[in-house]
């Protein structure tokens, strides 16, 4: 998939949801702790419905939402309270959330708004218990060097996790979260793929935004010559960025070839529904056989079309499918599929006799309720209609491999509306020039090469770790640079092939144990030792007590006599050679107990003896 870019007119900006890693959510005082599932104490349940704007009207992403009336459900936490559950107003945003967040802005060079109003987005796709999220614009008119400009920055409450079909959980609900929109200044999936790595590194800069799966989303919005804006959410993994751009020029482009060619055949959609249950009354299809009604159209001129490959794994006929399931049905089928899925060609043909269709039509089918067929057959005749304008706007979702499918429309104005509930948070020119920025993590692995004399892989390696802030404390308080870097990330690495999280070693004890090894009262061969008895609960002068009790120098210089006396003519018949061999049994002997390097040298010296 080469594309000439440029030549094409592709537009894409970018929108970064990142978790803010506050001790409280945005607006109530539940810690931002996410629980599993099974922890759950409670159920709630909702249906939700679309509000009218100021202005009387409904958002028609919230309308097309809210066409499959759901009742959902909401699992609640001995963590969570009543303002997840929209049964309490919320308390004042959480200052520490907007500190971060205008800690961006000013790392962005942005120009913050006087007063932040907090505004209701409506969502009624059952992600929030009210309908709506709370968010609010916090700053303006940003830059990313000599790449991009950054519009705007907001900051806003995460939403709830699904669980599965209609049953959320509200553990994650009213997380801080921070917005970043970017303008459509990226005109390559390459551009995407590097201004959202800056803007991701920028946002690990702070040390104060959460890490791991699922706490930083890239909203993508691209375009092409004569297509159509479209935003894809929730693209998770920064590597799949550029992918994902790269298929959506495919399926634009492809959208327009089908355009071009239904002009070009004179194509019609009338939009006449035909009820064509009796055609199928002995059929050994079971999604069909099982169904109450079945229903079916005709796209005149559409033959071979409904099947095109618009994007891997993708055709016309799954954007149809898109639409008609948001009206509760399974999806569809198309005679540029079929005879498959236990429909007989037989079965094929009398449809097609049927409904008179043409050798150049297409016919598309739905089996279930009648409300539900419908209410899908409009949607479908909807979809079609929209293939004689090529690349309709709309909000996709991302799925597996970089594809996208429909979600709903691109939303509106309606969408938003103030939030009464909220005062306002006056932001000074004092209170802004206040706020101290971090440095940057780039410029932070310069400097551990030129000042610590790291190579450039360990430099970037510890800057990035979930670990920087131990490793800083650590040089702070006298621990040699290279020693605590590569203790901390060794450890890591170790305790977790040892099933021990990391974090239940306290960061004190990782402390004590590495001055234990600069005075040393312990060896550097033992820290993982010692680490995974302080994870079980030990203290550290007991971890090394029991793991690796102080072993003298006189000790040593004892033992390695020994073992050289033992071996007097292996070592002579192999000279220098014989010293990793050796060592190795020396090593074995004193367990960690004293460090190597005074093993090196005390072995050293007796084996010159003898060569």
């Amino acid at each position: 998939m080469d594309f000439d870019y440029k030549a094409l007119g592709l537009k894409a900006g970018i929108e970064i949801h990142q978790q803010l890693n506050t001790k409280e959510k945005l607006f109530c005082h539940s810690p931002t702790t996410v629980r599993e599932t099974a922890e759950h104490n409670g159920e709630v349940k909702r249906y939700l419905r679309a509000a009218t704007s100021e202005m009387g009207d409904v958002d028609r992403a919230a309308k097309e939402e809210q066409m499959n009336q759901r009742l959902f459900t909401y699992y609640t936490y001995d963590t969570t309270g009543l303002v997840e559950i929209d049964e309490e107003p919320p308390a004042p945003m959480n200052k520490d959330a907007l500190d971060i967040v205008l800690t961006l802005a000013k790392m962005f060079e942005m120009t913050p708004l006087p007063e932040i109003h907090t505004m209701r987005k409506m969502i009624v796709d059952g992600s929030a218990t009210s309908g709506f999220q709370r968010t609010a614009l916090v700053a303006l008119n940003g830059k990313i060097a000599d790449a991009c400009r950054i519009e705007t920055v907001a900051v806003e409450e995460e939403a709830c996790q699904r669980v599965e079909g209609t049953i959320f959980s509200v553990d994650r609900l009213g997380i801080p979260l921070i917005e970043i929109t970017t303008a459509p200044c990226m005109h390559t999936p390459e551009e995407v793929h590097d201004v959202a790595q800056y803007i991701g590194m920028t946002l690990r800069s702070t040390g104060r935004v959460k890490r791991g799966l699922g706490t930083i989303r890239q909203d993508v919005n691209v375009s092409i010559k004569d297509g159509a804006r479209v935003e894809i959410k929730g693209v998770q993994e920064l590597d799949l960025i550029a992918e994902v751009v790269r298929r959506e020029v495919q399926r634009q482009l492809s959208l327009l070839a089908i355009r071009d060619e239904l002009i070009a055949r004179k194509a019609l959609v009338n939009g006449e529904v035909y009820d064509v249950t009796s055609v199928f009354a002995k059929t050994k299809s079971n999604v069909l056989k099982s169904a109450k009604v079945i229903l079916g159209t005709v796209l005149h001129g559409f033959n071979g079309l409904v099947g095109m490959e618009i994007q891997p794994g993708r055709r016309l006929g799954s954007e149809m499918s898109d639409y008609a399931k948001k009206c509760g049905v399974g999806g569809l089928f198309h005679t540029d599929e079929l005879p498959a899925y236990g429909v007989t060609e037989e079965e094929v043909h009398v449809l097609r006799e049927t409904l008179g269709a043409e050798k150049d039509d297409a016919v598309i089918i739905v089996a279930s309720t009648e409300q539900k067929c419908r209410c899908a057959m409009q949607m479908i005749v909807r979809r079609a209609r929209m293939a004689f304008d090529g690349v309709p706007e709309e909000t996709r979702k991302m799925l597996e491999g970089g594809s996208t499918a429909y979600m709903r429309p691109l939303p509106g104005a309606a969408r938003m509306y103030p939030e009464t509930d909220i005062l306002p948070v006056a932001v000074t020119d004092e209170y802004f020039a206040n706020i101290a920025t971090p440095e940057l993590l780039t410029k932070k692995v310069e400097r551990y090469v030129s000042e610590y004399g790291f190579d450039e892989g360990l430099a970037h390696q510890m800057a990035y770790s979930e670990k920087l802030p131990l490793f800083e404390r650590a040089v702070a308080e006298g621990i040699r640079p290279v020693f605590a870097a590569r203790t901390i990330l060794a450890s890591l690495k170790e305790l977790s092939r040892a099933g021990i999280s990391a974090e239940a070693v306290p960061d004190d004890s990782v402390i004590a144990v590495m001055k234990a090894v600069e005075a040393g009262n312990a060896a550097k061969e033992a820290v993982i030792d010692i680490l995974s008895a302080c994870a079980k609960g030990s203290s550290v002068s007991d971890a090394i007590a029991k793991v690796a009790p102080a072993f003298s120098r006189d000790e040593l210089e004892a033992l390695v006599k020994n073992i050289v006396n033992d071996r007097v003519d292996f070592i002579k018949t192999r000279g220098k050679a014989a010293l990793g061999p050796v060592m190795g049994v020396v090593m074995k002997e004193v367990r960690g107990r004293i460090d190597g390097k005074v093993v090196s040298e005390v072995l050293n010296d007796e084996l010159g003896k003898l060569i």
